[in-house]
């Protein structure tokens, strides 16, 4: 009786909020395109292109039984929870072609899922983790009308392996179906798809699979695995670390000597800071380090009209105008964390914004990396290729049950390719009657050699003379380079790229906790991490890095080829880098790296931090047209703006190399306001790729209408969910000392 009740209950209920539809009357001579209305107004969806007259009139039949009597629970995305007695439907899209309908599933957001979000087969369960009772309930109903075996969500028919279609029934428009074998035979167990066509991520594990983590944040593996994981992170992330330096600090007027300290200084700075942010901040397993979003603006600062000219001391001047300019930003960034300002902030921070703007990033140098790789394309090119091969040819070949290609793939390229390089100075590839290797002044001033000058400094190894004048032991400290100097021109272009490092940290820490399978940070614990990596900028700016320290994107690449997330191994690889910082010949040596080389390695890394970008927009619908013209104009207008204000070239483009002219515009751009500081911020701020992709989409996607899904709304954590599972979010808890200490502040998830 009670169930009859139920029954007649639904019934009403469906009348009430669904139109009624009158069945599709299949006769001979019908119009297609009225076949296809009728699908996209019931949901109906043919196994078969080709059915027949008598399957569709039985389907057509079992289909009103069974919308009927089976009505879906209507998932509440805001309040995260199940509201009832209410239907949904999921989205129809009608093939233009052959007439057939995709399924394209329900708006809800999927949730990672350590603890309730996620069930022992992989499937992404709903918000408040009670998908399996659900699910449990809706598959006793479908069975009731032989629905156990349905479509996969794109369309095409399951038929079980006989090939026969017996005990089908009708197909229904699920929206949500997962598949598995058991016994020889299909059972379906319902899940939520949120791929649109049923297609996972590819490699690497997508949305709805579930990774396996050989080691959660809070494991131990062991001492040799955490010095051998340890490395391996850092290795994998060289091109961040050591290779910046290698490029900006000569672009400087840097001797060998300063370069071989400012790498010392980087690497004491990442490991000081990651340690600092695997305690304090938002405790996932990610390192931090050098940023290629402060390069671009290092640059048009360092090639102000002021620093063309001057020959003394120029790298120490321009070290320290960019060490006050990155502790300014890096106090605002701090602020906007730890006040909670950042919480208000991710309301509008979606995938759709994060992917243009990070992608803009790694576009910025497209006029500045092959242009110095090409000085020596003989060791240039083979780098390219080389590290390209590692990266997809090789890819699969495990050594020792190790896919050493696909992390190694930088460091043990340019090992090879430094060797060979050694090998072609040592032969006398580079050896020009009269003129000397280590390209002293007298060079310029020689004809003959002056044509030889620039390609014996990119391309010898033997040219730096870091290893004879750098000490063994040296410590880094702060204010080595002088006191800073603080600027309001710079203050406000650091201000501005302190923001957009934010942006760059907020995908980075939603990427990390899918990848570990860990519930989504709340808002709070977003703050608290961007607060702290501001407090670490501040670190790297007294210390006088060059660049502010932020999260390094690279680092969920190695996570996810290792499946090793804890925080015991960066903590580990960061102490090692510390004590390498100590050992002023560690710096010497890299120094000696050629500066093609160099370049050649960082156009892949540029490379991939455009990929990388791009890659957030698999949490959106890719194929909406919204969000395809938002980040289309987003990146042209990225590009094309900073073209135009890179166009008012200085007066004489011989005092400047051709590939550091597109960073002059802060001087020489169009903006003319009467206040020269503010003329250069202005200037500065739209010859940058990355600032005017991250205002363009920031404005189209809050204002442009759009659904969450559409949007790919990131999921945080919410109170509620910390009160009715608390131990879901455990990971991301400060040591219980720390914690007592800031119970006050609630808003940065304390």
């Amino acid at each position: 009786m009670a169930n009859m009740g139920d029954r007649e209950k639904g019934q009403k209920l469906g009348s009430v909020l669904e139109p009624k539809i009158k069945p599709f009357a299949p006769r001979k001579g019908h119009d297609p395109r009225e076949l296809r209305s009728w699908a996209k107004k019931t949901g109906f969806v043919s196994t078969f292109s080709g059915e027949t007259e008598r399957n569709m009139s039985g389907r057509r039949d079992l289909n009103e039984r069974f919308n009927n009597d089976v009505f879906v629970d209507r998932v509440d995305v805001e309040k995260g929870g199940l509201e009832k007695h209410e239907s949904i439907s999921p989205k129809i899209e009608i093939d233009p072609i052959l007439g057939r309908t995709r399924d394209r599933g329900v708006e809800i957001e999927p949730v990672r899922g350590g603890g309730n979000g996620r069930d022992n087969n992989g499937v992404l369960g709903l918000r408040d983790g009670t998908v399996r009772g659900e699910n449990e309930r809706r598959k006793n109903n479908l069975s009731q009308y032989g629905l156990s075996n349905m479509s996969n969500g794109n369309g095409n028919a399951a038929a079980n392996r006989n090939g026969n279609m017996n005990g089908r029934g009708a197909e229904v428009n699920e929206p949500v179906v997962e598949e598995k074998k058991d016994d020889g035979n299909f059972d379906r167990e319902v899940g939520i798809n949120v791929y649109p066509d049923g297609e996972n991520s590819g490699d690497g594990g997508g949305l709805n699979q579930s990774p396996k983590i050989i080691c959660g944040p809070r494991d131990n593996p062991g001492v040799v695995p955490l010095i051998l994981y340890g490395l391996q992170h850092y290795l994998s992330m060289a091109g961040s670390l050591i290779f910046i330096p290698l490029l900006f600090v000569p672009a400087m007027g840097g001797t060998d000597k300063d370069t071989a300290y400012v790498i010392s200084t980087m690497l004491l700075v990442s490991g000081v800071t990651t340690i600092l942010h695997s305690y304090f901040g938002t405790r996932l397993p990610l390192v931090q380090g050098s940023s290629f979003v402060y390069l671009a603006p290092a640059l048009a600062i360092m090639n102000s009209r002021e620093y063309r000219n001057l020959t003394e001391h120029k790298f120490r001047h321009i070290m320290r105008e960019l060490q006050g300019a990155i502790i300014i930003g890096s106090i605002f960034q701090s602020i906007l964390g730890f006040s909670g300002l950042m919480s208000i902030l991710l309301r509008f921070i979606n995938p759709v914004v994060v992917a243009p703007t990070v992608a803009a990033v790694g576009l910025a140098f497209f006029s500045y990396g092959f242009p110095q790789a090409g000085a020596c394309v003989e060791i240039s090119l083979p780098e390219i290729l080389l590290v390209l091969i590692f990266t997809l040819y090789l890819r699969g070949i495990s050594i020792f049950g190790h896919r050493v290609f696909r992390i190694y793939a930088v460091p043990l390229s340019v090992v090879i390719i430094w060797t060979y390089a050694f090998f072609l100075t040592a032969g006398g590839a580079y050896n020009y009657k009269g003129c000397s290797p280590d390209i002293p002044s007298s060079n310029i001033l020689v004809d003959v050699c002056r044509r030889h000058a620039y390609t014996m400094r990119h391309c010898r190894t033997d040219v730096s003379d870091a290893m004879r004048t750098a000490a063994w032991v040296r410590i880094p400290y702060p204010l080595q380079w002088g006191i800073p100097i603080y600027r309001l021109r710079t203050s406000i272009i650091m201000i501005i790229v302190s923001l957009v490092a934010s942006i760059d940290s907020v995908g980075t820490y939603h990427s990390a906790s899918m990848r570990i399978n860990l519930k989504a940070p709340t808002p709070g614990i977003v703050s608290r991490g961007i607060g702290l990596e501001g407090f670490c900028s501040i670190l790297a700016g007294l210390w006088g890095s060059g660049t502010g320290s932020t999260t390094l994107t690279e680092n969920i690449h190695t996570i996810d080829i290792t499946k090793m997330a804890s925080r015991r191994v960066v903590e580990v690889g960061a102490a090692l880098m510390i004590l390498l910082s100590f050992i002023g010949k560690v710096g010497a040596i890299l120094a000696t790296i050629p500066q093609a080389l160099a370049a050649a390695v960082l156009c892949f890394m540029w490379a991939l931090t455009i990929a990388l970008g791009l890659s957030t927009l698999q949490y959106t619908q890719t194929t909406s047209f919204r969000n395809i013209t938002i980040v289309g104009v987003s990146l042209f207008l990225g590009l094309s703006i900073p073209a135009y204000f890179q166009q008012y070239q200085p007066n004489s483009s011989l005092i400047l190399p051709s590939y550091l002219i597109p960073y002059s515009a802060a001087s020489d751009g169009p903006a003319r306001t009467g206040n020269k500081d503010l003329d250069f911020a202005i200037n500065a701020l739209l010859s940058l790729n990355m600032v005017v992709a991250l205002m363009i989409a920031f404005l189209l996607d809050n204002t442009v209408p759009g659904s969450r899904q559409e949007r790919g709304v990131y999921a945080w954590s919410s109170k509620d969910e910390i009160k009715t599972d608390p131990a879901s979010l455990s990971d991301y808890k400060l040591p219980n000392r720390v914690a007592r200490c800031f119970r006050w502040a609630k808003c940065l998830g304390v």
